[in-house]
């Protein structure tokens, strides 16, 4: 069993804010595989999808972003999955709007959804796909990360929202390293 966790902030305020990349890019991903994430339990909104004979959680906390590790904890152990087969979407200031960056541990880069996460797990090795959102400095930080996407950003969004989830499709038949090297 695998897991793809978006990470965000729930409820209509926060819908479409840069702090909601990951739930972007998984609702995107949801929409190629022509599932619906609307399963709730353990304070996550979830669907499991089935490629070829696997399960895939796709999986959005409902915690608010700093509490995102509670819920991948929960279902981590409810179902018993091998850190090394979650793979978590996150916005991330320092990079560009319309990038991504794909790796297979590190550090939670001042992203506190990241950082909840590797401190449950104990461990920061924990796949991830980095959206870029980049950083207007002349707005403080959390306005800036909960503020949403102008026209001209959202359509740049959602094209790296759409290479993103191409990257987690194409990572449900390729290692890891594959997909890195095929998306970076």
């Amino acid at each position: 069993m695998k897991m793809i966790v978006g990470l965000g902030n729930p409820g209509k305020e926060y819908e479409r804010t840069r702090h909601n990349a990951g739930f972007l890019v998984i609702d995107e991903l949801a929409r190629k595989l022509n599932v619906s994430i609307n399963e709730k339990k353990m304070n996550a909104l979830y669907t499991i999808y089935r490629h070829k004979g696997e399960s895939i959680i796709l999986l959005k906390p409902q915690t608010y972003m700093n509490l995102s590790g509670e819920a991948v904890l929960k279902f981590k152990n409810y179902y018993n999955i091998d850190t090394k087969d979650i793979i978590v979407i996150h916005d991330d200031l320092d990079l560009p709007l319309g990038k991504i960056r794909i790796r297979e541990k590190g550090s939670c880069g001042g992203q506190n959804g990241m950082r909840n996460i590797i401190d449950l797990l104990h461990t920061n090795e924990i796949k991830r796909i980095r959206v870029g959102i980049s950083h207007d400095r002349q707005y403080d930080t959390k306005d800036y990360v909960l503020g949403r996407f102008d026209e001209e950003s959202m359509k740049v969004f959602n094209e790296v929202k759409d290479k993103a989830s191409d990257a987690l499709i194409y990572s449900f038949d390729n290692t890891f390293i594959n997909v890195m090297n095929r998306f970076n």
